[in-house]
C-alpha cells in the first residue's frame, strides 16, 4: 500500500464520511418499512427482498468505507450499488419521487461522486486497479 499526500488523505477521508453518513441515514428509512422505500421497492418489482437486500450491501459498504484498508472496496461496492439506484431512477422512478423535489437523485449522485473520488485517490490499493 502506498502512503498519500495529506491532501489526498483529508480528500479521501472527506468523501468517505460523506459517504457512509449518507448510506447509514437512508438505511434507518429502508430497515423500518417506511412508506418512500417501499413505494420506490414496489415500483421496480422488488418489495421487500430488494429494499432489504440493498439496505444491507449500504450497510456493508457504509463500514467499509470507515474502516481505513477496506475504504477502496466500500468506494467499489457503494459506486456498483449507486449506478443501480441511478439507473432505477432514470428508467422507472424519475427523478423526484413522491415530491421529494429530486433529493433521492441528488444524494444518489453525491454517493457516485465520493465513491469515484475514494476510488481515484485509492485506486493502488484494490489490485486489478493499480
Amino acid at each position: 500500500m502506498s502512503e498519500l499526500s495529506r491532501k489526498a488523505t483529508i480528500v479521501s477521508w472527506t468523501a468517505q464520511v460523506i459517504v457512509a453518513v449518507i448510506l447509514f441515514q437512508t438505511l434507518f428509512f429502508k430497515f423500518t418499512g417506511a412508506p418512500e422505500p417501499i413505494y420506490i421497492f414496489e415500483t421496480l418489482g422488488a418489495e421487500p427482498w430488494g429494499r432489504i437486500g440493498s439496505g444491507l450491501v449500504e450497510l456493508l459498504a457504509g463500514v467499509l468505507l470507515l474502516v481505513p484498508r477496506c475504504a477502496p472496496w466500500g468506494a467499489l461496492i457503494s459506486g456498483g450499488t449507486i449506478l443501480g439506484a441511478i439507473g432505477a431512477h432514470l428508467t422507472k422512478l424519475g427523478i423526484e419521487v413522491q415530491g421529494d423535489g429530486g433529493t433521492l437523485f441528488i444524494m444518489a449522485l453525491v454517493v457516485l461522486a465520493g465513491s469515484v473520488t475514494v476510488l481515484v485517490i485509492r485506486r493502488r490499493e484494490l489490485p486489478f486497479l493499480s
